[in-house]
C-alpha cells in the first residue's frame, strides 16, 4: 500500500481547496482513531486513516464522477488496496449503488458527514474543538438550517451503522479532533 506521504501527495494532487482537504485530513483522523479502537493492526489503522483522506479525492476535479473517478481509475492505478477501495465507493451509496457492508466501509460512511458538520460547528465557535459539548452538536443538528447542505438522515444511519448512540459517535469525534487541532 502506498504510504502516508504519498498519499498525502495525492490528495494535493487533486484537491486544492484548502477546505476539502481540512475535511478530508479530518476524516483520516476520525478513521484512525476508530481503528485503534478498535485493536486494529498498524496496517489496518494505515488503511482506515487512508481511506478517509482519499474518500473524497475526486470531487474537486470530476464532481459529476465522485466517488467513481477515483475508486475505478486513480485509486487501482496508484496501487491501494481493494478494502480502501471499496470503502471510498461504499462512502456515497446514492452515487454508487454499493451499501457500506464492511467495518471500514461503515466507519467511513459514519464518519464523513458528521465531521463536515462538526467542523462547521467549530468554525462557530470560539473555542473551535477545544470545549465542544456533544449537546451544542445536536442542537446544530435540530437547526435545518444550519450547515443546511449535510443530510442529518446520513449522520443518524451512520451511527448506526457502527452500532453507537449518536452521542457517543459525537463524542468520539470530539476527542478525535481534539488531537488533530
Amino acid at each position: 500500500m502506498p504510504s502516508r506521504d504519498t498519499s498525502l501527495n495525492l490528495l494535493t494532487k487533486f484537491i486544492e481547496n484548502e477546505n476539502l482537504q481540512h475535511h478530508s485530513k479530518m476524516v483520516a483522523k476520525a478513521m484512525e482513531e476508530y481503528a485503534k479502537s478498535l485493536d486494529k493492526s498498524d496496517v489496518e489503522v494505515d488503511k482506515w486513516w487512508t481511506a478517509g483522506l482519499l474518500h473524497d479525492l475526486d470531487w474537486e476535479k470530476y464532481p459529476d464522477e465522485h466517488p467513481k473517478k477515483a475508486v475505478e481509475e486513480i485509486l487501482p492505478e496508484a496501487g491501494y488496496p481493494e478494502d480502501v477501495i471499496s470503502a471510498i465507493e461504499a462512502h456515497a451509496p446514492d452515487r454508487t449503488g454499493k451499501e457500506p457492508e464492511t467495518e471500514i466501509e461503515r466507519y467511513l460512511f459514519a464518519c464523513d458527514e458528521l465531521s463536515g458538520f462538526m467542523n462547521a460547528v467549530s468554525l462557530m465557535r470560539p473555542n473551535g474543538f477545544s470545549d465542544m459539548k456533544v449537546k451544542s452538536v445536536r442542537k446544530k443538528l435540530k437547526d435545518k438550517r444550519f450547515a443546511e447542505n449535510v443530510p442529518r438522515e446520513d449522520i443518524q444511519k451512520g451511527a448506526k451503522l457502527i452500532g453507537k448512540d449518536l452521542a457517543e459517535h459525537i463524542q468520539f469525534l470530539i476527542d478525535s479532533f481534539k488531537k488533530l487541532f
